[in-house]
């Protein structure tokens, strides 16, 4: 028994040397190399260690609260203002007098055909039977209409025969002098915006769909601003999407405001709250684009009826232009018999009238309507719509 203890005190003796062998032999393990003494300045700046906070100078005097100049709770961060788009620069339109001639080259291009045929068919050295059934049917092909070609055919015929002798340039002067005799050029083709009343001169603009007839009104009121006058626009063509924009945007470029209602709204409201701003602001022009009517619908034509009865509570219409397109030929003349019939016409405005040889169609609805061709379209630009001159008309018609 003493000797099994003794056994074990011997082991626990053993053991605990073996560990303090162990124990110091990791103790002493080499230590990494010590950092240099100069800066490193390349390596990135130590970070603060979570709970360190930074320390101030004890040189610098620490401030009280009476010297910390606190945010003033009232005072409100500075709101950014956003800055209105800048207003579009105001056109000055060309002037309207001579306008006609200046764009006679453009007119000629399109009207030649028409001019020189029927000199062609002139100069020949008989003129039968069938000669003058060409020249007849040359100009039924121009649309002048069949009333207005057989009386044209009996003057020259009749000139022809007493004149005898033909030189190109008697010819060319005969031909003139019946074209202008039948574009009867005692009409007066002012457009009327001198208001008897103490009122704004009141124009409506009407037509059917396609026929440019919101440009025209655009264009028009260039014309008119040309001509020294105040004009303010009236967008009642309700129906047609972004026809108000288009006008607004017309109106702007030469000064002019444009009054405007919802997309589908009242036309004749429109119409009427025009009028009202026109005179309170003294205008000189009320200018009122109107839809688009289909000649086929009978409630849009009365609608346009109304438009008209509205817009007189006020004054009296001055002008009611009628915008056709020159190259729907003979279907222009049903369009007009028809607007005719629902507000008196007093003036036609032909769009298009440089992309056509058919020329004649000026004669037919001034004989349809027995009312003056006023202004016509000649391109795409913003000046182009001119004042209707009939001299300057047959000179591009019949060459130089």
């Amino acid at each position: 028994m003493e000797i099994l203890i003794l056994a074990l005190v011997i082991a626990v003796v053993v053991l605990g040397v073996l560990g303090g062998l162990v124990v110091g032999s990791r103790r002493k393990k080499p230590l990494p190399p010590a950092p240099p003494t100069t800066p490193d300045i390349t390596a990135p700046p130590a970070e603060p260690h979570v709970g360190d906070e930074a320390e101030t100078p004890r040189e610098e005097p620490r401030r009280t609260i009476e010297e910390v100049d606190l945010p003033d709770a009232t005072a409100t961060a500075p709101v950014a203002v956003e800055e209105p788009p800048a207003a579009p620069a105001i056109e000055i339109p060309e002037p309207t007098a001579g306008r006609l001639v200046r764009l006679r080259a453009r007119l000629s291009r399109s009207q030649n055909a028409l001019g020189k045929g029927l000199l062609t068919l002139l100069a020949r050295e008989h003129l039968d039977d069938d000669t003058w059934e060409e020249i007849e049917d040359t100009l039924l092909t121009a649309d002048v209409g069949v009333q207005p070609t057989q009386e044209l055919v009996e003057q020259l015929r009749a000139r022809v025969k007493v004149l005898g002798t033909r030189t190109p340039a008697e010819l060319r002067g005969l031909l003139r002098e019946e074209l202008l005799k039948i574009l009867v050029p005692e009409f007066d083709r002012a457009v009327k915006t001198d208001s008897p009343l103490d009122t704004p001169g009141i124009v409506m603009v009407v037509g059917v769909n396609g026929t440019g007839k919101t440009t025209t009104t655009g264009k028009l009121a260039r014309v008119l601003v040309a001509d020294g006058k105040n004009v303010v626009l009236g967008a009642a063509d309700t129906f047609r999407a972004a026809a108000a924009d288009q006008l607004q945007t017309w109106g702007e470029r030469v000064g002019a405001r444009t009054v405007r209602g919802p997309e589908g709204g009242d036309p004749a409201s429109i119409a009427f709250d025009a009028v009202k701003e026109g005179i309170e602001e003294g205008a000189d022009v009320v200018l009122i684009d109107t839809a688009g009517r289909l000649h086929t619908k009978t409630g849009l034509m009365d609608e346009l009826g109304k438009v008209k009865r509205v817009v007189e509570k006020h004054a009296p219409l001055d002008e009611i232009l009628l915008v056709l397109d020159a190259t729907t030929g003979q279907n222009g003349l049903v369009q007009a018999r028809v607007f005719a019939e629902v507000v008196d016409i007093t003036g036609i405005v032909l769009t298009k009238l440089d992309g056509t040889a058919k020329g004649g169609i000026v004669i037919a609805v001034q004989r349809e309507l027995g009312v003056p061709v006023k202004l016509v379209g000649l391109g795409e630009g913003a000046d182009d719509l001119a004042p209707f001159e009939p001299e300057a008309f047959v000179d591009a018609l019949i060459g130089e």
